[in-house]
């Protein structure tokens, strides 16, 4: 798929090993992984807030609906405020919020203070994110499918080690993880200030409907749905499964730093080699079929009230999910002829919408039914997602020469 050259997206590739990158793409790799830290760093202090907050399970998982939902909407306008204002101030911009909203986090005496707080945690994330993507693509000398594997490993560091910091820092109080998001953020954006060249804006700014466009690309829409039905797996995981492996904040902590090891390891080493040898349609549909069942095992380990079955299922999603992850950020970059960050942009606000439905409808439905309800429902979303996959598969058929022509 042939796409239209934009600046700061395109520049020349030198086609260089993974580990020779410019100063600058080692800056926001590292503020990358400090900023998907705070999204682990809330794990393991889940129960701790229900418990202190005096907050049902379903409360406490607005937590990442009101992150994720204004994420979502926000990602339309990344695109806008970066062409206006460039590149690192777009950066900068969301790594200043995220200070401030994390330390007001801190500060909440209610869930509702903490969910608003979270919300604009979620509006400085989303310019981040989509904003961080772009850059490391487009200053990358090694390519894009390369570039996109940094970011996916600096996403499973930040999300591995962010849970052992957050039980560590949640077993003194549950709100210390969240200063110390606003602590490491703060670091990272000295880090950009300094190590981030000023890059030139594109030659033409971006509108709102542009994300709207993109996804009118049946290609990018096939990904964009599909990540949406999956991320009710994905999000049922990460808000649910705390509350039924019976262990503190440290336990907790660890059991994702597994999760998380497994997902930074497969996402830089194995999804590359699957998607070379198979396919990434094949690869995709592969791993989001494994962790169906695998969610369907968190299930049956809940009915048997086996908390240890639930723990190895956790760390074993990793491994499928760091796999997926790597191969459809992938496939985003090459689905559509827009520029990468108006595509990055258009299949996140899809996605993060089924991460925002994802947690509160996890806690409604151990309320309703059983407590092994929400992981059957989340096992049932991701199979739909792969049949979508599937039946769509042909608008997908130019991907992988486009991966391996970048």
């Amino acid at each position: 798929m042939k796409r239209e050259p934009s600046l700061p997206d395109e520049l020349p590739s030198s086609r260089g090993g993974l580990l020779s990158q410019p100063r600058a793409v080692w800056a926001v790799a590292f503020a990358c992984i400090i900023s998907f830290m705070g999204l682990g760093l809330v794990d393991p202090i889940l129960p701790a807030i229900a418990d202190q907050l005096h907050a049902s399970k379903s409360q406490v998982s607005l937590l990442f609906t009101s992150y994720n939902a204004v994420t979502g909407v926000a990602m339309l306008i990344t695109g806008v405020v970066s062409s206006r204002i460039g590149v690192k101030w777009t950066l900068l911009s969301g790594i200043l919020l995220i200070i401030i909203f994390s330390f007001l986090g801190g500060t909440s005496d209610t869930v509702g203070a903490l969910v608003g707080y979270r919300g604009g945690w979620g509006l400085g994330n989303a310019l981040f994110i989509a904003t961080a993507l772009s850059a490391i693509v487009g200053l990358s000398t090694s390519g894009t499918a390369k570039a996109i594997i940094l970011y996916e490993a600096a996403l499973g560091l930040g999300i591995a080690v962010g849970p052992l910091l957050g039980g560590e820092l949640g077993s003194i109080s549950w709100r210390g993880p969240f200063y110390g998001v606003a602590v490491l953020m703060a670091i990272a954006f000295i880090s950009i200030t300094f190590m981030l060249p000023k890059m030139a804006k594109p030659k033409t700014r971006s509108s709102l409907s542009d994300p709207f466009k993109a996804l009118s690309y049946p290609s990018l829409k096939t990904l964009a749905i599909t990540a949406f039905l999956y991320n009710f797996g994905f999000f049922t995981l990460m808000a649910y499964s705390p509350y039924v492996m019976n262990l503190d904040e440290h336990g907790l902590g660890y059991v994702f730093f597994g999760w998380g090891l497994m997902l930074a390891i497969t996402s830089v080493f194995v999804a590359p080699r699957l998607q070379r040898r198979f396919g990434s349609v094949p690869s995709m549909s592969v791993m989001l079929t494994l962790f169906a069942i695998d969610l369907v095992v968190m299930a049956v380990g809940t009915v048997m009230g086996s908390p240890t079955t639930v723990i190895v299922a956790v760390i074993v999603a990793g491994i499928f999910l760091g796999i997926n992850n790597t191969l459809i950020t992938t496939a985003v970059m090459e689905a559509a002829p827009v520029e990468r960050s108006v595509a990055s942009a258009a299949y996140s606000f899809v996605r993060f919408l089924g991460g925002a439905l994802a947690p509160w409808l996890a806690g409604k439905l151990s309320e309703w039914f059983l407590p092994e309800t929400p992981f059957y429902f989340g096992a049932l979303m991701v199979l739909v997602g792969v049949v979508v996959l599937l039946v769509r598969r042909h608008h997908l058929r130019d991907i992988d020469s486009a991966i391996t022509s970048h």
